[in-house]
């Protein structure tokens, strides 16, 4: 096995529906446009809260419609699915427009969901109710160290699961609609973490969230850096670290910006870097005494989380159109790592480890 051959990237199955796109900032425009040009998939519209904006973005990637609005893109009959890339005390109510719609087959909202559970469980059953498939956009399960991670502990690898953890250093792109809201780090940086270790480990029974308020975050917030500590039914410890300053931000000052991990297992290891802070491609090294005689093996790839991890998003969400299967990205699935997000948010309140089973989902 030591010669496995791995899978970094999704392979496209489907890229026929035609999608409109809402959003022009940086995570659409950098993101999910240059990973949809690679792929293939026709975009046919795009618009925003500003025009201007939109229409610069659609002359540079050549997408022939820019609509005056939101809601007038989500009434386009040309429109299939819906690639939304909007704040989230915003994105509900596009998302409902959205589902009266007969033309529209599918739904690609940003995470978080909402600024609730409550509220992301009321679009979840809405969306069942009208027969549409919502996905949310936990791309971090695309990146490409943890698909290569997830199919070495798949392979039995690392033998039976011990510990793991994710150790974040860097500075995120913190988005200017964040300082209107309280909560900051663990539902809108921690929640990438949170949600790769449910899709690695499966549901934690149990969460103990510390935090303390950044002193170099200018705008106020509840949460700065966090600390979360989860149980898994398994036996499975898991440390989720956000730091997300990483240093001074000084000029001449030399930071070492980085996210790490590691999985711990009773047949072997595996380690790496998330590769974003830096620009680079993600990594993965392991060692496995059933399959590498215990020597260490690294896997190699060219493409990164950001733009490339992108494309196997809206893929599943074509490919689920196309069959109709439940996308691997379905709102059921993210209203659970919301569930877990929020039993965090609970943690730091009550000062207290809080079992899921507090939080409610419906």
């Amino acid at each position: 096995m030591a010669g496995q051959k791995f899978a970094p990237d999704v392979k496209v199955r489907t890229r026929k529906y035609r999608i409109g796109c809402i959003g022009a900032g940086m995570i659409m425009a950098e993101c999910h446009l240059a990973a949809y040009k690679e792929a293939g998939f026709p975009v046919v519209a795009i618009a925003s809260r500003t025009k201007a904006n939109a229409a610069k973005v659609a002359k540079r990637w050549g997408i022939p419609k820019v609509h005056e609005t939101p809601e007038a893109l989500i009434e386009d009959p040309n429109v299939e699915i819906i690639d939304l890339a909007f704040p989230p005390d915003q994105q509900p109510a596009l998302i409902r427009h959205a589902l009266k719609q007969k033309h529209v087959k599918a739904i690609l909202a940003q995470k978080p969901l909402a600024l609730s559970l409550k509220e992301a469980i009321k679009l979840r059953n809405e969306a069942e109710k009208a027969g549409k498939i919502i996905s949310v956009n936990q791309n971090m399960r695309y990146d490409q160290s943890m698909r290569v991670l997830k199919q070495i502990m798949d392979s039995g690898a690392l033998g039976d699961i011990v510990f793991a953890q994710i150790d974040m250093h860097a500075i995120p792109h913190w988005q200017t609609f964040l300082v209107d809201y309280d909560r900051l780090t663990l539902s809108n940086m921690a929640v990438h973490h949170l949600d790769v270790l449910r899709f690695l480990f499966g549901d934690p029974d149990e969460i103990t969230t510390l935090t303390r308020k950044d002193p170099r975050t200018t705008f106020d917030h509840s949460d700065g850096i966090t600390v979360s500590t989860l149980r898994f039914p398994s036996g499975v410890m898991a440390v989720s670290l956000e730091d997300v300053w990483s240093g001074p931000r000084e000029k001449g000052y030399e930071d070492d910006q980085h996210i790490s991990w590691r999985v711990d297992g009773t047949g072997g290891v595996a380690k790496g870097t998330i590769g974003w802070p830096t620009g680079v491609a993600s990594t993965l090294t392991y060692a496995s005494t059933k399959s590498t005689k215990g020597k260490w093996v690294t896997p190699q790839w060219d493409t990164m989380w950001f733009p490339h991890a992108f494309i196997g998003v809206m893929e599943q969400l074509q490919h689920a159109v196309k069959s109709g299967e439940p996308p691997a990205l379905s709102i059921a699935d993210n209203v659970r790592t919301m569930q877990l997000v929020e039993a965090g948010y609970r943690s730091i309140d009550k000062g207290r480890t809080v079992k899921l089973s507090e939080i409610s989902i419906g």
